[in-house]
């Protein structure tokens, strides 16, 4: 397969005509980064072009999303290929690319999980868990943990961890744990010696604030929007003890951590040991193409009661997609890639911390690495304002990071999962250069 090329001189709109036709035409909750909006043309693998031209290294990827670069010709010619083939059909009619996505899915994940639901997004992935677990368990309260994030329907906005992100939306039924946020820890307590308090928290919560039976524990394994909080390596195992104990399904969020991206596995869970009943996907499966998945074990999809349909789920384009980022991470080894290029990364962003002090935290796991910005790190105080002034001096020096946290203090990155350490060196170069600049 030939390189990919870049698209010939831009005709269309300008910078500022997309930017003055989003105010007037586009609900002003969707909000952009940086100051003056940043429209996109377009993409060649780890590198995106704006309306005026200027290139940028990507290390934000659609936020968690493009897994194998942006227009990756190996997965674009697939999809064009299905696009003159058949473009939709619906749930009402099986097609192949569906099946034999499905069927690849069963092969890779972890433990009894076999039978997979598509849907548009990760926010019907989560909701589509919950009601199967509802009717599963027989049971109705479920378990989320605070800072986390599952999406933006009334019933996901109700997982959701942070009030920035539940507002529109009353949903009962649902509790919240602590989260395992080790550099802010709610207990006050310092990591191993805590012996893992914040698990515990579970226990207390559903025996305190539900009916003592629960449908389900649904968690992040590594919380996205909040900032990637990474939790200890116990803590997943003891929460899967506490949820089976008082009758839940155990639901993994992978939203963003699945497809390799925390490097050597599949999906994020894994590296905790921990065999979920139910795994819910998106963003990364499909390269930048909508699609989501809820995958489970066979007596738990078998338990879905009444009809159900989705128009767009299973759709033979996206299908024939998802499989085709699938076979690129698998044929190019793509999980190892993000665990050595992660841990170079991780490497080179723990010597900034070292240089720059307004980095209070570094975490994450392969090509999912985070900094949390603080004004001293005796206090811990967040930063929201180094973290936008962050961001914009990258943007000017051409890379694009992303951002997350409760407080706004934190650099999210993300890039492709087939960058190489000549990149990251890129990334880090230009990180530093901006750091500097805010000292001056």
């Amino acid at each position: 397969m030939s390189a990919p090329t870049i698209p010939a001189e831009k005709t269309g709109l300008t910078r500022e005509e997309i930017n003055r036709k989003q105010k007037e035409y586009i609900f002003p909750s969707v909000t952009n980064y940086y100051s003056d909006p940043l429209p996109m043309d377009h993409g060649v693998m780890q590198h995106v072009w704006d309306a005026e031209g200027k290139k940028y290294l990507d290390f934000l990827g659609g936020i968690v999303t493009i897994s194998v670069g942006d227009c990756n010709p190996r997965v674009v010619s697939r999809t064009k290929a299905q696009i003159d083939r058949l473009q939709h059909v619906s749930t009402c009619f099986p097609n192949e690319p569906m099946v034999t996505l499905a069927e690849k899915l069963a092969q890779i994940t972890p433990g009894a999980l076999k039978k997979s639901y598509f849907t548009n997004s990760g926010t019907e992935a989560n909701e589509t868990a919950i009601q199967v677990a509802r009717m599963h368990t027989g049971n109705f309260e479920v378990v989320a943990l605070r800072h986390g994030y599952s999406g933006r329907s009334s019933l996901t906005r109700g997982l959701n961890g942070m009030n920035t992100w539940r507002r529109g939306t009353i949903e009962v039924g649902i509790v919240h744990a602590m989260n395992p946020y080790c550099y802010r820890c709610p207990l006050g307590l310092k990591y191993p010696d805590c012996e893992v308090a914040c698990a515990k928290d579970i226990e207390n919560t559903i025996q305190f604030s539900t009916s003592g039976r629960i449908a389900a524990f649904l968690a992040e394994p590594i919380q996205g929007v909040a900032g990637f909080i990474t939790p200890p390596k116990e803590y997943f195992k003891m929460a899967f003890s506490i949820v089976k104990q008082y009758g839940g399904d155990f639901i993994s969020d992978e939203v963003q951590t699945a497809w390799g991206r925390t490097g050597h596995k599949w999906f994020g869970i894994e590296h905790w040991e921990v065999e979920p009943d139910m795994i819910t996907s998106a963003k990364g499966l499909g390269n930048g193409v909508p699609i989501g998945l809820t995958v489970a074990k066979p007596e738990i999809a078998d338990s879905f009661q009444g009809l159900t349909i989705s128009t767009f789920g299973g759709n033979p384009v996206t299908c024939t997609t998802a499989k085709a980022v699938i076979d690129v991470i698998e044929e190019d080894d793509l999980r190892t890639n993000a665990a050595v290029v992660g841990g170079y990364f991780r490497k080179k962003l723990e010597e900034l911390q070292q240089k720059h002090p307004l980095i209070g935290d570094v975490r994450g796991m392969g090509l999912m690495q985070a900094l949390e910005l603080v004004e001293d790190g005796t206090t811990k105080q967040p930063s929201p304002a180094g973290t936008n002034a962050v961001m914009e001096e990258a943007r000017k020096r051409g890379l694009l990071i992303g951002k997350g946290g409760f407080y706004g203090n934190v650099i999210r990155m993300s890039p492709p999962l087939n960058i190489s350490k000549a990149d990251v060196d890129e990334a880090v170069r230009i990180l530093d250069e901006s750091f500097a600049a805010l000292k001056k």
